[in-house]
């Protein structure tokens, strides 16, 4: 048992932070999953193994758009989730990384709604000082700003808590059984968000003038980079 909460809530705890980060505070791309894909791997031990799922994850947000108010998967505590997840999966098993990566994309999905009911709590909470907001009272924004901070931080925390005490023992139940070929299951999954991450850079190179050039140039300059470093 005390194992266990050693590994559920150091999880917990960056899943919050990680959430937070989305839209709240600091906004410094800590919530980006191929950060926080291999923070979470780290905090387990194998940052190496959390990379991998992050690097997978980031093809498939490239996907999201976080416009406003629009409803979007949540990948700060789901890239956590996702990267600790493969962090204790046995390296060599073949259905790690598939079972990882869809992990992250379930508790994204989740984790996207419990951000419109946090939008909600939050309107909810301005309309309730709608009297003092409107006079201009400094106490009242802060207090709306701090509760608002505040439950975004919880909710990033109770989404990777309830994500990870869930599908970690799952994972593990279906690693068990997994016996497909260790080459090309990962070759699966890496194919298709490869797709997935062309389709949607065809959609901004399509709609945005010179934007396959401009792309072209920056991957060549890359590269040329890589190569004479």
């Amino acid at each position: 048992m005390t194992h266990w909460l050693v590994e559920l809530l150091p999880v917990a705890l960056l899943g919050a932070v990680c959430g937070l980060d989305v839209v709240s505070f600091p906004q410094a791309m800590i919530s980006r999953p191929i950060v926080s894909a291999t923070l979470g791997g780290g905090i387990v031990g194998n940052p190496v193994g959390g990379l991998l799922v992050g690097a997978v994850l980031e093809l498939i947000a490239l996907e999201t758009l976080p416009f406003g108010s629009s409803r979007y998967p949540e990948w700060g505590s789901a890239g956590v989730v996702g990267g600790a997840i493969m962090g204790l999966t046995v390296p060599d098993a073949p259905g790690a990384l598939p079972v990882a990566v869809f992990c992250a994309l379930a508790t994204a999905y989740v984790s996207g709604s419990s951000m419109v009911l946090h939008r909600r709590l939050i309107a909810h909470n301005a309309h309730r000082n709608k009297r003092a907001l409107e006079a201009g009272s400094g106490r009242a924004v802060r207090s709306v700003q701090l509760q608002g901070l505040t439950m975004d931080l919880v909710r990033g925390g109770v989404v990777a808590l309830m994500a990870f005490a869930i599908l970690q023992p799952l994972s593990r139940a279906v690693n068990a059984v997994w016996h497909s070929s260790s080459v090309y299951s990962p070759a699966v999954v890496l194919t298709l968000a490869t797709i997935v991450a062309a389709s949607a850079l065809y959609k901004i190179f399509h709609g945005v003038p010179k934007a396959a050039v401009l792309f072209g140039v920056g991957l060549l300059g890359g590269i040329g980079m890589l190569v004479l470093g």
